[in-house]
């Protein structure tokens, strides 16, 4: 692993980039996925829950991020349900969606934020969330969840609680550029962590978890201290301007712009130019050595 400042750079892209410029890497399907940056309010201004990626992951090692992870096929199954409905949030989430796939990447977003935090946007009607999912029985449920051995619909339903989409704001849309091994194509939201419920350090995938100003997170990234993709400090910079959780959520509504942002790699000469667009602070210059 690469970084300039703290942007990560896998090792394997140069060589990547250059077989797909020359047609010789056929891009892999993106998988959709959801994440979800959790805020909460501090007396200076929001915070957002990070995990930091173990080092021993092979995508992003020691690289901050948000919970979330890929859609589950059984996402899509019937569920109890509060807040717009999926139709509508086809119409928010993009062109090509139709409402079972809307739904199933809300719900995505929904259950990796309880798999990964231990914090359920779910209550047992349309307007309460429940208070306290500490208890043992609801670490039996998480843990079966992240094995796939319960699925999101069954466990919603077994626990009679309804599903708030309306406690999510859609922030932003990422696809993983085509030169990558693993492809995600990944909506971001927001939310507020619910009155009562706490974060817990239960993600098997990070070595440690914080709740961090957006102002001090992209201090770290940008003196180099934190290791971030260009989705997550560019989300994290999005924040900049909210002084509370509130404000942040009501900037995600139905207007928010959710255009993919798609990384463009192109050869000039023996030079990589590698850019995303909209986004100039990542335009990265790679030479033929590298």
């Amino acid at each position: 692993m690469t970084t300039t400042n703290g942007q990560w750079f896998p090792p394997s892209w140069p060589e990547r980039i250059r077989a797909l410029t020359q047609g010789t890497l056929v891009p892999v399907e993106p998988r959709r996925a959801a994440t979800v940056l959790l805020l909460r309010d501090t007396g200076r201004g929001p915070a957002v829950h990070m995990l930091r990626r173990r080092a021993s992951m092979a995508f992003a090692a020691g690289a901050y991020a948000y919970p979330g992870g890929g859609v589950d096929r059984r996402d899509e199954r019937p569920v109890a349900w509060a807040g717009p409905a999926p139709e509508q949030w086809a119409r928010r989430l993009g062109e090509g969606l139709g409402p079972a796939e809307a739904q199933a990447i809300v719900c995505a977003a929904v259950r990796e934020t309880f798999e990964e935090s231990g914090v359920l946007l779910a209550g047992p009607d349309g307007d309460s969330v429940v208070d306290d999912t500490t208890g043992e029985g609801w670490e039996a449920d998480r843990r079966a969840l992240v094995s796939r051995d319960l699925s999101f619909a069954d466990f919603l339903d077994r626990r009679s609680l309804v599903l708030r989409s309306d406690l999510l704001g859609p922030w932003a849309r990422w696809i993983t550029p085509e030169f990558e091994e693993r492809r995600y194509d990944t909506w971001f939201f927001l939310t507020a962590l619910p009155p009562g419920q706490r974060t817990r350090d239960v993600s098997g995938e990070a070595d440690r978890t914080e709740w961090l100003r957006p102002q001090e997170a992209v201090a770290g990234y940008d003196r180099g201290e934190m290791v971030m993709l260009p989705p997550t400090i560019a989300t994290l910079r999005g924040l900049l301007p909210y002084d509370s959780a509130e404000a942040a959520l009501a900037a995600a509504g139905e207007g928010r712009d959710l255009t993919p942002v798609l990384a463009k790699a192109e050869l000039v000469g023996e030079e990589i130019v590698l850019s995303w667009p909209g986004h100039e602070e990542f335009t990265k210059r790679m030479g033929a050595g590298e």
